[in-house]
């Protein structure tokens, strides 16, 4: 037990460490954002295809976000803020694609990613939350009592930085994100290759109506980007979710 005690806290050290070299934010990252309405709140820039889908038009800053689905979109989430200059982090998701996050303009020297977070992740997402801009935190399952989801709320608004859950069970977030993979192109029978990726996503918070949109995964003046599409994708997704999600 005591070495376990002493290789978290080695850990926490040296993530505190870390953050301490991270510059100071503010600026670059939050100019991206458009906010063409006083009620919106500072937001944290995402792909051009769901600036008008958040109620923010962005992800708000201090806040708390529930999102499923697919993580292809993650990655875009993950590309609009760090190449806007932001800093982000990724807790508990090593299949995340990085790769796919740089082809969408992340810069990954300004990406943090604790593959392995242990046994209480909540506490490595509690020690990011103080420098990062973005921290996205995999639960694998975890259903998290609402007294710490009290506690990192109250550290995400306190730091102005924006906790992003996925992959558990949250109490009280300010956003929900769902989405869904619908369809893709590109692929024969047997051959091909993937070349656009398509969801519906739902978008719902505590203020704001419901709102709905599909979107495209696609390729575009030699960047991979997301693009909002007016209906939804008309040939079924046969079984090879493992390659897109």
């Amino acid at each position: 037990m005591g070495s376990t005690e002493e290789e978290k806290q080695r850990k926490l050290t040296e993530l505190r460490r870390r953050m301490a070299a991270v510059p100071a934010r503010g600026g670059e990252a939050a100019a991206r954002v458009p906010v063409a309405e006083e009620f919106r709140r500072e937001a944290l820039p995402v792909p051009s295809a769901l600036v008008n889908l958040l109620p923010d038009g962005g992800l708000a800053k201090g806040s708390v976000v529930i999102y499923r689905g697919a993580h292809s979109l993650l990655s875009g989430l993950l590309a609009a803020v760090t190449g806007a200059g932001g800093h982000a982090a990724v807790v508990g998701l090593p299949r995340l694609g990085l790769l796919a996050a740089a082809e969408m303009g992340a810069r990954l020297d300004r990406l943090a990613v604790v593959s392995d977070p242990g046994s209480d992740p909540l506490e490595i997402a509690s020690v990011l939350l103080e420098g990062l801009d973005l921290v996205v935190l995999g639960l694998n399952g975890l259903n998290v009592p609402q007294s710490r989801t009290r506690v990192l709320a109250a550290r995400a608004r306190s730091k102005n930085s924006t906790l992003l859950v996925t992959g558990g069970t949250w109490s009280g977030p300010a956003l929900h994100i769902d989405t869904h993979v619908t369809g893709y192109s590109g692929l024969g029978r047997g051959c091909g290759r993937l070349r656009t990726v398509r969801l519906d996503i739902s978008v719902r918070g505590r203020a704001a109506q419901p709102r709905h949109g599909h979107l495209a995964l696609s390729p575009h003046d030699g960047k991979v980007e997301w693009v909002a599409t007016d209906q939804p994708a008309a040939e079924p997704l046969r079984p090879i979710r493992h390659a897109v999600s």
